[in-house]
């Protein structure tokens, strides 16, 4: 096997089948190309026509990670059903190169996508995606080697992030510069200097193993991977990203935009079932942690209950306030939240915050992409307001204020 295709576990489990190769990598920097691109509609155009109107089934397309929760729970829960929809089998994915690809070929139609990687898909490769919703807020962290006591520990280390276009790759980058920290990109046996952080992209669950064999500093990244981390004794949680910048998204509803034209009745129902789950999760700790574990009968995760339970449980969380990790108390957070609605203030800071952050490959779309343009462009509200009003409204997710608010970075 060559080292291009060698692959690497993205789930803590070696059964699940869920791999990514630095092909892969490759392969999702090339969909800028319209060479690359124009096979994949294709098959979309041949999947379009196979389905009239409202009657095509949910096709959700998930990576093993409590990011795919809401749909996850939407699913096991009949919930898309209940709104009249015809549901096929969650397709587990091994990367996320994989994830996209199958997303634009229409293979699958209702995914969690990280949500500056719904720019780059919208503005970069040129594929019409839309934001509906927010899938759920926070639920990352940033967990090093148990010696590393402060921010300033990681210069002349190596650290670890999922992907360049993630909010894991912003908010690390934020803390480092306000560390005095300068970060770099550059093959992992390279020697640093004291003030340098050399960032790598890797597979979420290489990064426990590689944390443990101290190859790595540390890393940043959706749960459960840092709850795993903590519950072997190989690291601990440093800073949670949601301690950060308050409230943040990271993976987003995300559906086509030839959906949303052609079918927004369909849309709407797909809207509604992930805000019932949210809603549902937010109040069913325990027993969200039992739908997703790997023992459940809907086996959507490779994941143990212990390390479940310990992300998505509220009283858990409560000993990172009293330990001093959490420093911004009075924001009252959730280790995972969930709250759909997408605010316009979070798509622009998320504009501005990425073009502050080093990214690998060509990201010029960046420099002129208006950041109220792509929150209004990018982003449909429309349907998650009217199913967050049947429910009872923000207050019903803990959110006062109404429609806007202003973000807030610790």
């Amino acid at each position: 096997m060559s080292s291009s295709e060698r692959p690497f576990h993205l789930c803590a489990s070696s059964q699940c089948g869920c791999h990514l190769t630095r092909r892969d990598i490759l392969r999702l920097g090339a969909l800028s190309t319209a060479a690359a691109l124009a096979p994949l509609l294709s098959l979309r155009d041949a999947y379009a026509q196979s389905f009239k109107g409202d009657d095509q089934p949910v096709r959700i397309g998930y990576l093993p990670i409590t990011d795919a929760t809401t749909l996850l729970v939407a699913h096991q829960r009949k919930l898309y059903e209940a709104e009249g929809l015809r549901t096929e089998q969650p397709r587990l994915f091994r990367s996320w190169a994989q994830l996209v690809e199958a997303f634009i070929a229409g293979q699958v139609n209702v995914i969690h996508m990280l949500s500056p990687a719904t720019l780059w898909m919208r503005y970069g490769t040129k594929f019409p995606t839309k934001v509906v919703a927010w899938n759920h807020m926070s639920g990352s962290a940033l967990t090093v080697l148990t010696d590393i006591n402060s921010v300033t520990d990681l210069g002349g280390k190596v650290v670890a992030i999922p992907f360049w276009y993630s909010i894991h790759n912003i908010v690390l980058q934020r803390l480092l510069r306000e560390n005095q920290l300068e970060v770099v990109s550059r093959p992992r046996s390279t020697a640093l200097k004291s003030n340098e952080v050399n960032l790598i992209v890797l597979p979420p669950a290489e990064m426990v193993s590689a944390l443990a064999n101290k190859s790595i500093a540390g890393y940043i990244v959706a749960d459960p991977f840092n709850a795993a981390a903590e519950t072997l004794g190989v690291g601990k949680v440093l800073r949670f990203t949601g301690d950060v910048w308050k409230n943040h998204a990271c993976c987003v509803l995300t559906v086509a935009e030839q959906d949303v034209q052609e079918r927004p009745e369909w849309v709407q129902r797909v809207t509604n079932a992930a805000v019932k789950a949210q809603l549902w999760i937010r109040n069913n700790e325990a027993d969200t942690a039992k739908l997703l574990a790997r023992d459940a009968p809907g086996k959507y995760t490779p994941h143990n209950l212990p390390v479940l339970n310990k992300v998505l449980s509220t009283e858990d969380f409560r000993h990172y306030e009293t330990s001093g990790i959490i420093r911004n108390r009075d924001w009252r957070q959730r280790r995972i939240d969930f709250q759909p609605y997408p605010f316009p203030s979070y798509t622009e800071e998320l504009v501005q915050a990425l073009r502050l952050t080093h990214v690998e490959g060509n990201a010029d779309f960046l420099r002129e992409l208006d950041p109220a343009f792509a929150a209004r462009d990018l982003v449909d509200d429309r349907f998650v307001r009217k199913a967050i009003e049947a429910v009872g409204g923000l207050q019903a997710f803990g959110v006062e204020g109404g429609w806007t608010r202003s973000e807030v970075l610790g």
